[in-house]
C-alpha cells in the first residue's frame, strides 16, 4: 500500500477527508468483487456521503490513478453492459443489441450509459483486472450486469443456482458437450463474453429421445431465433471461435431470474457526468470525438445574461466593470457546481449551463437571483440585473470547436426563453414545471408561477412560459 498512501494523500489535496477516508477503507477492506464497476451513488449512500462530492471524489481519484473509470453501455431490459469503454470517445452512436433480451437499442446516454470506477490495478490487484479467469458466476455478478442490478450479498450464489443450471468454461479454439435434460420451461442458452443466446421453448409432452444442438461462438452469430422443443434428454455441441474463453450457460428464464433483474437501484449516467462540473474540470479531452453525435432523451438548459452590462462599462469604467462581472461569472460557477450543474461555456456576460434535473436548474436559478441582490446591496447600485430562461428536452451531445457541446431545438429554446427576460426574471417553460420536483421546489416556497403564451422565432408553435416570482 505505499504508492497508493501516497496518492491517498495527494487526494487529499483536492477531496474532502471523510470521501477519501472512506476510498481508503474501501480498498484495504473490501472484497474484490466491491472494488470492480463501483456505483458511485450506491456507495455515496452506504458510507453516508454526499453523492456529488463522492462523485467528485471518484473523478479526482481516477485522475491521479486510483481507479480506472469505465463508460458501459448498457440493455434497458437486463441491465447487462452490452460494450464497456475506458473514454465516451469510443461509444458508438449507432444501435447496440442485447442477445439475452432479443432486442436492438440506439444508446441514450441518460439511462443506457453508465460510469463505473474499479480500483487500478497499481493500487490493488483484484480477480475483476483478469476477467478471463472468473468463474461464470462471478463473470455474472461482476463483468455481465451492470451497476443498477441491485444483486443480493448475502445469497447471491444460491438465487443465482435457481436459474443457472449448467455452466462451462470454454478456451479459445475448444470444443465440449453439455448433456443434460431440459425441464418444461422457458430456456437460454446464453454466452455472456460474446453476448450470444439461442432460445428453447421447452413444452408439450417429455421425450426419451436425445436430441441435439450444435452451438458456435464467434461474437458474430447471436442465435436470437427460438427452438421449439420437448421436455428430455439434450445434448448440446458448443464450439469456441473467439480469440477469449468463453461461459455457455443454461438458464432458465424464470421469477428467479426475473426477480434478480427487477431489483434495480440509481446509477451514474453518462448524462449526470457531463454536466458534472468537477467532470468538465479535469477531464476536458475525454468528451466526445469529432464526428460523434450521442443522444440525450432530457437534459435542462439554463441561460443567463446580464441586463444593460454595455452601460455598465460605461458608468463605472472597464476595469470596475470587467471586476464586477468577473465576480458575477465565479457567483454563477460556484452555484451551478453546487447544484449538480455544469457551465458549458460563456458567451460575452452570458452563461450557457446543464443540469441533469429540471429541479435543480430552477434551485440554481433562484440562487443566482439571490446573489446578484446580495451583490447588489454590498454595492448601493443595481448594477447586476440577470436575466434567466430555462427549458428541458432532449438534444444530441456534440464536440463543437474542442469543447463538448449540445445541439437541438431544446438549447435555441431555452435560449430565447432567457431572451424573453427584462430584469431579474427567471422564465421557465412548461416542460420545466410539469417536472414534479421543479413544481415541489416552488410549492414549497410559496411561489406561483405567472403563466403566458409566446411566439418564438424559429419555433412554429406557441409554448406555455412561466415567470417564477
Amino acid at each position: 500500500m505505499g504508492e497508493a498512501q501516497t496518492l491517498f494523500e495527494m487526494l487529499r489535496q483536492s477531496v474532502k477527508p471523510e470521501v477519501v477516508d472512506a476510498f481508503e477503507r474501501l480498498v484495504k477492506d473490501a472484497p474484490d468483487r466491491k472494488l470492480c464497476r463501483i456505483n458511485a451513488l450506491a456507495f455515496a449512500t452506504s458510507e453516508g456521503l454526499d453523492e456529488e462530492e463522492a462523485i467528485a471524489g471518484f473523478l479526482h481519484a481516477s485522475r491521479l490513478g486510483i481507479f480506472e473509470l469505465s463508460w458501459n453501455v448498457l440493455c434497458p431490459g437486463c441491465g447487462g453492459v452490452l460494450d464497456a469503454n475506458t473514454s465516451l470517445k469510443t461509444v458508438q452512436s449507432t444501435e447496440y443489441t442485447c442477445a439475452l433480451c432479443a432486442a436492438g437499442y440506439e444508446p441514450t446516454l441518460d439511462e443506457m450509459v453508465e460510469v463505473t470506477f474499479t480500483v487500478s490495478p497499481r493500487v490493488r490487484h483484484i480477480e475483476a483486472h483478469n476477467p478471463n479467469e472468473m468463474p461464470a458466476i462471478e463473470y455474472f455478478r461482476q463483468m455481465y450486469w451492470g451497476s443498477g442490478i441491485d444483486l443480493p450479498d448475502d445469497d447471491y450464489e444460491e438465487k443465482f443456482d435457481e436459474f443457472v443450471i449448467e455452466t462451462l468454461e470454454l478456451p479459445p479454439g475448444e470444443k465440449a458437450v453439455l448433456s443434460l435434460q431440459l425441464p418444461a420451461e422457458f430456456v437460454i442458452v446464453f454466452e455472456p463474453v460474446t453476448h450470444a443466446a439461442q432460445f428453447l421453448d421447452v413444452s408439450g409432452e417429455p421425450t426419451r429421445e436425445r436430441r441435439n444442438l450444435a452451438l458456435v461462438f464467434d461474437r458474430a452469430h447471436r442465435h436470437a431465433e427460438t427452438l421449439s422443443m420437448q421436455p428430455g434428454p439434450l445434448r448440446i455441441q458448443v464450439e469456441n471461435h473467439a480469440e477469449v474463453r468463453t461461459l455457455p450457460s443454461v438458464c432458465i428464464a424464470n421469477e428467479a431470474l426475473h426477480g434478480m433483474l427487477g431489483r434495480r437501484r440509481p446509477f451514474l449516467t453518462a448524462k449526470r457526468l457531463l454536466s458534472n462540473q468537477t467532470f468538465r474540470d479535469i477531464y476536458r479531452t475525454d468528451m466526445l470525438d469529432v464526428d460523434q453525435r450521442l443522444k440525450i432523451t432530457s437534459l435542462t438548459f439554463l441561460f443567463t445574461d446580464l441586463r444593460g452590462s454595455t452601460e455598465l462599462y460605461e458608468r463605472v469604467g472597464d476595469l470596475a466593470a470587467f471586476d464586477l462581472v468577473r465576480a458575477h461569472f465565479r457567483v454563477l460557477h460556484e452555484i451551478v457546481a453546487a447544484e449538480a450543474g455544469a457551465v458549458v461555456k460563456t458567451i460575452g456576460d452570458a452563461v450557457m449551463a446543464t443540469f441533469p434535473t429540471p429541479d435543480r436548474a430552477v434551485a440554481a436559478a433562484m440562487r443566482m437571483r439571490d446573489a446578484m441582490r446580495n451583490l447588489n446591496d454590498e454595492r448601493g447600485r443595481e448594477d447586476l440585473l440577470l436575466k434567466i430562461g430555462i427549458h428541458e428536452g432532449p438534444c444530441i451531445a456534440v464536440n463543437l470547436n474542442e469543447r463538448q457541446d449540445y445541439f437541438g431545438q431544446t438549447v435555441n429554446i431555452a435560449s430565447r426563453v432567457q431572451h424573453l427576460a427584462t430584469s431579474r426574471e427567471i422564465f421557465a417553460t412548461g416542460s420545466v414545471l410539469e417536472d414534479p420536483r421543479a413544481s415541489g421546489l416552488l410549492s414549497d416556497r410559496g411561489l406561483s408561477p405567472m403563466s403566458h403564451n409566446v411566439t418564438l422565432r424559429g419555433i412554429a408553435n406557441e409554448i406555455s412560459i412561466f415567470a417564477i416570482p
